[in-house]
């Protein structure tokens, strides 16, 4: 099968969030199966030069743009055995970020999309490449798909016309609003303004629900969150596009790159271990030195909690820190990696100062911490609301750290809660959304902590967890063959 696969970020060459993970892990999974999968990147400001493979320019593409006219000239690279085409137009890419700066998004996000999605589609036979799906991620490629009726629906023959459209949702949060004002500039017909079948929503333009109403199959990251989206208030106000929709809905549990995070190989853990270990003693080695380097005290049954993400409320953050201090009063450690406000960050000091050896905070993301971590923790919190997917968590259970999740996050899929299945459960949920409820999940982890020997049997039940990219892109297979299987009539716009 012949895949495009269009997205913003790409590790590693440019990241901003998870969307850079799944950009690199997917197509290289998708490639080892055998399939003709080829990443379409715009060329933004955080590329450089040195970290590019085999770099030749391949020709350019001239599309509509606000000003007349725009010019993508199109560079091939290869990463990892899978061909990048880097799409580069000064004014629009070049001297900036994917999204946005210190000041927030772009204001003129709608245009470079707008551009940048009309250059993938023209750039077809550029490439000389003819796919059979194009898989699209987030708000960012939106448009697509109502670009490719309105701008091929009379061009049989062009590539464009034939290509099946997957469009992916990472991350409802994010969904690429603007005003109505911006239709004529970017070449969409008033008429699509509208709520049912159109680009509307609540007054505004919206990239995200345009990639969900005219994609052939719309995905999510879990087959239950593909369920919950179509309640009312789960679906961040495309509740009734996914009801509508939801013979094209799937959801596809997202995996994680076992060559990066694998504790029975980790360069990064003094010792490594696996679900072999039955005494769990290079965990344990792990848990000693993580205590050892971030000056906690160093007892082997205290428990240590971690909560890796943006200090937050969009992360569950919020809900920590009404707790933190009753938490901690429980003789438990915790550690915290992310960034958030200058205030945040000095209340969080404070916090360190109060508890000494009990609680420690790591700003900013870094990797080397991170699996670290990961290999020394017993529980890692997850009270986020909502999940853009399963990475974190799953990372978390391939170290044998049982999650904490929120209950109506999308992670449930993941995690099987150990109070409802004691004996296939990995983790634990808490139902109430609320400070008190994250307490209730960390003080039933606690209760079955005390039992040395229930918990063990957990922890091995994680690690034997496969969340390998290998079998998520099976089922990507799978949902591309629905894509062309039934290619959306080009009626709505023609």
């Amino acid at each position: 099968m012949k895949i495009a696969f269009v997205t913003p970020e790409f590790e590693p060459l440019v990241r901003r969030s998870q969307v850079a993970e799944v950009s690199q892990a997917l197509p290289r999974a998708l490639k080892e199966l055998g399939n003709d999968v080829r990443v379409f990147l715009p060329w933004t400001k955080p590329i450089q030069l040195q970290g590019l493979v085999e770099l030749t320019e391949e020709g350019s593409v001239t599309v509509r743009d606000v000003d007349g006219f725009a010019t993508f000239t199109i560079y091939r690279c290869v990463s990892g055995l899978v061909p990048v085409y880097l799409f580069e137009n000064t004014q629009l890419f070049a001297e900036r970020n994917p999204y946005g700066g210190e000041e927030g998004p772009y204001s003129d996000n709608w245009r470079r999309y707008a551009a940048f999605s009309r250059a993938v589609l023209g750039s077809f036979p550029v490439l000389g490449f003819d796919p059979d799906v194009l898989h699209g991620i987030d708000w960012t490629t939106g448009l697509i798909p109502v670009l490719r009726e309105l701008d091929y629906a009379k061009e049989p023959d062009h590539a464009a016309a034939r290509v099946g459209i997957y469009f992916q949702i990472h991350n409802l949060a994010f969904q690429g609003t603007f005003e109505r004002e911006v239709l004529p500039q970017i070449g969409i017909p008033h008429r699509l303004f509208q709520s049912v079948g159109g680009v509307e929503l609540a007054g505004k333009v919206n990239f995200l629900k345009a990639g969900a109403e005219f994609a052939t199959i719309i995905g999510t990251h879990s087959p239950r969150h593909a369920l919950r989206i179509q309640e009312q208030d789960r679906g961040y106000g495309l509740e009734e596009v996914f009801r509508r929709r939801h013979k094209e809905l799937v959801g596809i549990s997202n995996g994680i790159d076992y060559n990066t995070w694998d504790p029975d190989s980790d360069p990064l853990l003094p010792q490594p271990f696996s679900a072999k270990d039955k005494a769990l003693a290079g965990k344990k080695k792990c848990k000693s030195a993580l205590q050892a380097s971030l000056g906690l005290d160093r007892g082997p049954r205290t428990p240590l909690a971690a909560m890796i993400g943006r200090f937050d409320t969009d992360s569950g953050f919020d809900l920590l820190a009404e707790m933190l201090t009753g938490i901690l009063e429980r003789n438990i450690e915790v550690v915290l990696m992310g960034a958030g406000r200058p205030d945040i960050q000095e209340r969080l000091k404070t916090m360190e100062t109060t508890f000494v050896g009990r609680c420690r905070v790591v700003e900013g993301y870094q990797l080397n911490i991170a699996h670290q971590i990961m290999g020394g923790a017993d529980m890692l919190l997850l009270p986020s609301h909502y999940h853009p997917g399963n990475a974190l968590c799953a990372i978390g259970m391939r170290y044998g750290v049982v999650p904490i999740i929120y209950g109506g996050s999308g992670l449930e899929d993941y995690v099987d809660d150990l109070e409802v299945h004691p004996r296939t459960g990995t983790g634990f949920h808490f139902q109430a959304y609320s400070g008190e409820g994250l307490l209730s999940g960390i003080d039933s982890a606690r209760k079955l902590y005390r039992n040395a020997a229930a918990w063990k049997t957990v922890v091995l039940r994680c690690l034997r967890q496969d969340f390998s990219w290998q079998a998520t892109a099976q089922e990507y297979v799978k949902a591309y063959r629905r894509v062309t299987r039934r290619v959306r009539p080009q009626q709505k716009t023609a």
